[in-house]
């Protein structure tokens, strides 16, 4: 009789975090990113990493939620060949790199019967963050790996948990800090060694949001 499978276990279904009077859920893959200055501020709910557990995760903590939050932020680290490490950016666009059905005559990342372009945008913005291009995979890229890539920088989540959000027909503002790319990637303390700083610079990018909300910046796009 062949062993049972593992169970997974389901995410507790997160109550979202308080910003201004609204209810925002945080949304992060890996508990490395996730240090004391965000501790202080938000309580995320934690995915995993990569887009199967993205989507899966975020997918069943929304459905498991009475009321849903107005806003979903997903945020965490990134990769980037061309962008300032350690510095934080907000995603303007996002693509999902490993889709790839050219042989039936789609376009490469494009999901094949799925009304959305290659890359597509996000128009939540925060004011004050510098924008970029951010590409979606299962892989860790590095070195000439990013030659092929034609986004500004990337990580294993946003798209994932941004297909959820749509889901649920929820906003979503993506927050990267780049922690690697400038050299090749050799081992976990490659990826590791700006956490820290990324921690700093991602809780002030929230306290940018909270200041946002407050004033009901149009830049949010979160009302009429």
């Amino acid at each position: 009789m062949p062993s049972p499978m593992p169970a997974t276990p389901m995410p507790t279904p997160s109550a979202p975090d308080m910003l201004a009077g609204l209810p925002i859920l945080f949304v992060m893959a890996a508990k490395a990113e996730y240090g004391p200055a965000l501790q202080a501020r938000i309580h995320p709910l934690m995915t995993g990493v990569g887009p199967v557990e993205a989507a899966v995760q975020l997918t069943a903590a929304l459905a498991g939620m009475a009321t849903l939050p107005q806003l979903v932020v997903s945020l965490g680290s990134a990769g980037s060949a061309r962008l300032a490490q350690a510095q934080v950016y907000q995603a303007g666009a996002v693509a999902f790199r490993d889709m790839d059905a050219s042989a039936l005559g789609f376009a490469r990342g494009c999901t094949p019967f799925l009304d959305l372009p290659r890359v597509i945008d996000l128009p939540h913005r925060i004011p004050g963050l510098p924008v970029a291009s951010l590409s979606t995979g299962a892989a860790v890229i590095s070195g000439p790996a990013y030659d092929a890539i034609d986004e500004d920088m990337v990580d294993m989540e946003t798209f994932a948990h941004l297909r959820a959000a749509q889901r649920f027909g929820l906003p979503l503002i993506g927050l990267r800090g780049i922690s690697d790319g400038a050299e090749d990637l050799r081992g976990m303390d490659d990826w590791t060694r700006y956490l820290q700083v990324i921690d700093t610079r991602l809780a002030e990018a929230i306290d940018l949001l909270e200041a946002a909300l407050q004033r009901r910046d149009p830049a949010l796009g979160l009302w009429p």
